[in-house]
């Protein structure tokens, strides 16, 4: 006979769905997420009005590209970063949406979410999965933004239009697929710094510039090892997302961010689990 006193634990779908549905709420109910979509649209705008104002000189100034569609991606895979023209693109919203997702992440803490979260019934890996694809979700959004600042800034400054359409789908939805391994990543680091919120968001910072890769691609290059190894990692598979990429790019950029992403929310529910959450 069944103990009317014992209840089920909640599926795994049903755990999920209630954590998603508080998060995506809490995501949509902050200024937060909508001041960051409006800085990845401002930003490839004013990079694009920038080269139209007028030299020291008097002259006119030297446009950063020569195609409007650079300013959403680089024209070949650049793994090592000669010129601010060969850095300004779609990427940088992976250095602001970490940020966005330190904050985020930051105000359970601060605000003692966390600590009724798992006092209750939240299982630590239900906390990790919705966060990061919630947190994916925004940045993805970001790059949506970006992408229309980026067209209406293109434009405004006259740059060409002509781009392998096929290629610019790819390098789009690429580096909005990533964003589910960068939002992970982020993740875990604010779980591991959740006491430090000024630590958390440098930390966010400097991994989403990328700087780590391009360090090892500047030593690789020189040797006779394929810089393209390096597309197992989160930038490289972003830098592999251009402009002259086919569907192989696409598809490593999908398996690259969820192996990233699973890899993460291991490690921080591992985490998560042994230590003291508050």
């Amino acid at each position: 006979m069944t103990n009317p006193l014992q209840f089920e634990s909640p599926s795994f779908k049903k755990r999920i769905k209630g954590m998603l549905g508080v998060d995506f709420y809490r995501l949509f109910h902050t200024p937060m997420f909508y001041i960051f979509l409006f800085i990845a649209a401002i930003i490839p705008a004013m990079i694009s009005a920038m080269t139209m104002m007028p030299s020291p000189d008097g002259g006119a100034s030297t446009p950063l590209y020569s195609n409007l569609w650079q300013i959403i991606a680089a024209s070949k895979s650049l793994y090592v970063i000669k010129t601010i023209a060969d850095y300004a693109n779609m990427n940088m919203v992976f250095i602001f949406g970490g940020i966005m997702v330190s904050v985020f992440i930051g105000h359970d803490y601060k605000s003692g979410y966390v600590k009724q979260l798992f006092t209750t019934h939240a299982k630590k890996q239900d906390y990790m999965i919705s966060k990061s694809l919630v947190c994916a979700f925004a940045m993805a959004c970001m790059c949506i933004t970006y992408l229309i600042g980026g067209i209406v800034g293109g434009l405004f400054a006259g740059y060409d239009t002509s781009v392998n359409v096929l290629s610019l789908v790819v390098a789009v939805l690429g580096k909005m697929i990533l964003s589910l391994g960068w939002a992970s990543l982020y993740t875990f680091l604010n779980v591991i710094f959740r006491r430090y919120f000024g630590i958390s968001i440098a930390s966010s910072f400097f991994f989403g510039t990328g700087i780590l890769i391009i360090g090892v691609a500047a030593i690789v290059e020189k040797l006779p090892i394929p810089t393209a190894i390096l597309n197992i990692f989160l930038y490289g598979a972003s830098v592999n997302a251009n402009l002259s990429s086919g569907i192989s790019a696409l598809i490593v950029c999908i398996a690259v961010s969820l192996a990233w992403a699973f890899f993460y929310n291991f490690l921080g529910t591992k985490i998560l689990s042994k230590s003291d959450v508050y």
